[in-house]
């Protein structure tokens, strides 16, 4: 199996999960106080982006 298709399945079920896990803690973090909320939806939002540039980056190695 080429890596890019691996790349984007692992990409779709990881990045599935991800806003599954994001989802389910902002629950507990709704009732906290403003500035804890922006900077977890902040983080949140961007943290996925590491992972997928690694991937990308990962999945493209092999045209080289």
């Amino acid at each position: 199996m080429p890596r890019t298709t691996i790349a984007l399945l692992g990409g779709l079920l990881g990045f599935l999960l991800y806003v599954m896990a994001v989802v389910a803690l902002a629950d507990h973090v709704l009732g906290l106080h403003w500035l804890v909320q922006f900077a977890y939806f902040t983080v949140a939002g961007i943290a996925w982006a590491c992972p997928a540039k690694w991937l990308m980056f990962w999945a493209a190695r092999s045209r080289g």
